[in-house]
């Protein structure tokens, strides 16, 4: 009888074995099944070395939507109009050369203000290369990248601090970016190992490392010498942050994947090239231009230059339909105009998470379209009151909503 019991007992033991096992295999096999159609159904794959030749003809208005200011034009606020940042209430726009001027605009386009505190002093800065609003905090960083510093002015030009890059002696912060009410995210176009961080708006501090998983570091500057003169080429620059949809894109050459960053600070790939970056000689550089909901805008560059004929980069423009899944060249064209006006596809300096792309239109051409009929709609209203001599005109490409 107690043979029988321990018998009985083990039979027992045995099935909560079998039991137990098939749970566990049943949960993996299910978890591993949401993975792939979850995980890998939506990551784009990207062959660099294709020639995509089918094309597709798209009007941008169909997939973005577009809004049109026209910057007021008065004595001494004569500007180039290069869109810095746009908040709720103000735009900041900067000329091309390097003057210190930065205009302050409302969001309608009215002129608010004229700030410039470029010297040697040290509230000052030498360069403007690039400036990022915190609307939220009234304030603006502007980067002064040959010095290698921040400097932190209110929205009437008075200055607040100043914090030095947190890098070594070769790298610095080319791209700056309003991440949260506390924190700017950065990119160090040199940095060999982390090239993505957080910091600190009060102090500079890196607050958030992001590592992007890669071998060796590339490029795309060469440098040649002329005489005494050391010349540096480039074709860029490129998107290296890019927002979309409350998150950011994070886009570094020398990997093969392309990241999406989410507020948890997690990362998930969303985008990997073949063949590998680090396997080819010369590199085919992938980068990415433009994003909407449907269509992914990209390029690919040749990292080769000829410095005798002063030429290279041979390139490549072609954008991804997420909804049929495939690859096509394309050419773009504004549906306010009568005639194919074509859109450049790229937004070198992301805005913010409503705004993917900004264009600035010359007031001298636009009143030469309108002469001639080929402007509709809204942009036909602004045309009408320009003048030749006018600021420019910003075109601001928008997600749908």
């Amino acid at each position: 009888m107690r043979d029988s019991l321990f018998n009985l007992y083990d039979d027992i033991i045995d099935m909560k074995k079998v039991i137990f096992i098939l749970t566990i295999s049943f949960i993996v096999l299910s978890d591993s099944r949401g993975q792939k159609q979850t995980g890998n159904s939506d990551l784009i794959k990207v062959d660099v070395r294709k020639n995509y030749s089918q094309k597709r003809e798209l009007i941008l208005q169909d997939f973005m939507d577009v809004e049109y200011i026209a910057l007021e034009t008065k004595d001494d606020f004569y500007n180039q109009g290069v869109v810095m940042d746009v908040g709720k209430e103000v735009i900041i726009v900067k000329n091309r050369i390097n003057d210190g001027d930065i205009f302050v605009y409302s969001r309608t386009g009215k002129a608010l203000r004229k700030i410039n505190r470029m010297g040697k002093g040290p509230e000052e800065y030498i360069l403007n290369y690039g400036i990022t609003l915190d609307e939220g905090n009234g304030e603006m960083f502007i980067n002064d990248m040959p010095a290698k510093k921040i400097l932190v002015y209110d929205l009437y030009g008075k200055f607040k601090r100043v914090f030095k890059h947190k890098v070594d002696s070769k790298s610095y912060f080319s791209d700056i970016f309003n991440y949260d009410g506390d924190h700017l995210i950065c990119y160090d176009q040199f940095n060999e190992e982390i090239p993505f961080v957080l910091i600190s708006k009060q102090d500079g501090s890196i607050t958030k490392e992001i590592k992007i998983p890669f071998n060796n570091k590339k490029s795309l500057v060469h440098h040649f010498r002329d005489g005494e003169i050391i010349n540096t080429v480039t074709p860029g620059p490129y998107r290296k942050l890019i927002t979309f949809k409350g998150n950011w894109m994070l886009s570094e050459i020398s990997a093969d994947t392309v990241y999406t960053f989410f507020p948890d600070y997690s990362l998930r790939p969303f985008l990997v090239r073949t063949p590998s970056v680090q396997s080819m000689d010369p590199e085919v550089m992938l980068h990415l231009r433009f994003f909407s909901d449907r269509y992914i805008f990209m390029e690919t560059v040749k990292n080769v230059f000829d410095f005798n004929n002063r030429k290279g980069f041979p390139k490549a423009f072609f954008m991804y339909d997420r909804q049929e899944k495939a690859f096509f060249e394309y050419n773009v064209y504004n549906g306010d105009y009568s005639t194919k006006k074509e859109i450049y596809m790229n937004a070198l300096r992301p805005v913010n998470h409503e705004i993917e792309s900004w264009q600035s239109l010359d007031a001298e051409d636009l009143v030469e379209s309108y002469k001639k009929g080929e402007l509709k709609g809204r942009l036909k209203e602004i045309a009408a009151t320009l003048e030749e001599e006018s600021n420019p005109v910003i075109m601001l490409v928008k997600h749908k909503k």
